[in-house]
């Protein structure tokens, strides 16, 4: 497929060697527990995507990024998805460099060895628990002397067994003893952080998605990024909360679509189905993508900002949700039964593309707050 080339063609730019390091395992084999996707992307320099060059990284632009991902998904589907925790929490943590306020010796110390480190970031955001606010942190944190005391757990959680830092949500108090957002930055060595069983389906089995768990785990202050605004209630996003939903978003959905073209590129290959057929699988896929590029195209061009940004980060997600699920199906089924008999390949992609559904925040969860944004109000995520 010509645009899916020039993702690929744009990952070699970013990574070389990256696509033909994973081509040379089985796709079956790269998508099982232990495989050597996260290494290989470790080695081919994946971490410094999206870390700015005053840092060491490549400082990819949103397009760019959206179509790393995309060929990423096309190579392995658990890649993407684990690649897409490390990219969006680099994009929010290194854009707090720019805030005027910036960041502590310590925080600066730590993200300047990101990329010289080949260091993987996981995120423990809220993500995962049902008919919970997006926004509120699945971790604790109680003050103590000269930092705080955290304790919870993140499940699921990609990069769970190859990360070497975990970004975790917290509350701490504010201005006023006012509850503030923070994040801390928490060493994957450090005692009381632990890694347990989780993930417990075939798809995406290679993202590492297991559960980790912090027990009495001692940040230091300088350690914790306050990221709410004085401004900023409890449900709004702040300027660092909208960075990280757009980045999330386009990231994860980029992947999955790259999953899908992927698909759709072994029935164009083997000519399954009518050239009809063949044809509107191929605009459906490619709609997504388009929807998905396009909404990137006018993040990095300021057309698109703040809650205005995100509010369409989340249509172009929706859309591509749903035109992708289809896609899928409709791929497996010109593919055929002794294909799907003989083959776990079409199977395993088709599968991989589902999870998109399940990423927050849900269409459910955000029904009546795009509703009244539509209408004028304030985008209040919960």
């Amino acid at each position: 497929m010509r645009s899916l080339e020039t993702a690929r063609t744009t990952c070699e730019q970013y990574h070389p060697g990256l696509g033909k390091a994973l081509e040379e395992t089985d796709l079956v084999d790269r998508e099982q527990p232990g495989s050597p996707v996260i290494p290989l992307f470790r080695e081919h320099g994946g971490v410094g995507l999206l870390v700015p060059a005053a840092f060491g990284g490549r400082g990819a632009d949103p397009v760019d990024a959206v179509r790393v991902m995309r060929a990423l998904g096309s190579y392995s589907p658990s890649l993407a998805a684990a690649a897409t925790m490390h990219h969006f929490t680099a994009a929010m943590l290194y854009s707090l460099a720019d805030r005027e306020d910036g960041l502590t010796a310590a925080q600066r110390d730590l993200l300047s060895g990101v990329v010289p480190g080949r260091k993987l970031m996981a995120s423990g955001w809220a993500e995962g628990r049902t008919q919970q606010n997006v926004l509120a942190p699945a971790v604790t944190a109680q003050p103590a002397d000269g930092g705080y005391v955290l304790n919870g757990a993140k499940k699921p959680c990609s990069l769970s067994r190859s990360m070497d830092l975990l970004t975790a949500s917290v509350t701490v108090p504010g201005a006023g003893g006012r509850p503030e957002l923070a994040v801390a930055l928490v060493r994957a060595d450090t005692p009381g952080v632990s890694v347990h069983p989780f993930w417990a389906n075939g798809a995406l089995a290679a993202a590492e998605s297991d559960e980790v768990r912090l027990k009495d785990v001692f940040v230091p202050e300088e350690l914790v990024l306050r990221t709410t605004g004085e401004d900023d209630g409890p449900d709004r996003l702040s300027e660092i909360q909208s960075a990280g939903f757009l980045w999330f978003e386009l990231l994860i959905s980029a992947g999955y679509a790259g999953a899908a073209a992927a698909l759709v590129e072994r029935v164009l290959e083997h000519g399954r189905g009518s050239a009809t057929d063949r044809a509107a699988l191929a605009v459906r896929t490619e709609s997504a993508y388009l929807l998905l590029e396009g909404t990137a195209r006018a993040v990095r061009d300021g057309d698109l900002a703040g809650e205005e940004a995100v509010a369409a980060v989340l249509v172009a997600r929706y859309a591509a949700q749903e035109a992708l699920t289809g896609a899928a199906d409709l791929a497996l089924e010109l593919l055929g039964g002794m294909d799907f008999i003989r083959s776990p390949e079409g199977a395993l992609l088709a599968a991989a593309v589902r999870p998109l559904a399940f990423h927050p925040p849900s269409r459910t969860s955000t029904a009546e707050p795009l509703l009244a944004y539509f209408r004028g109000a304030p985008l209040v995520l919960s």
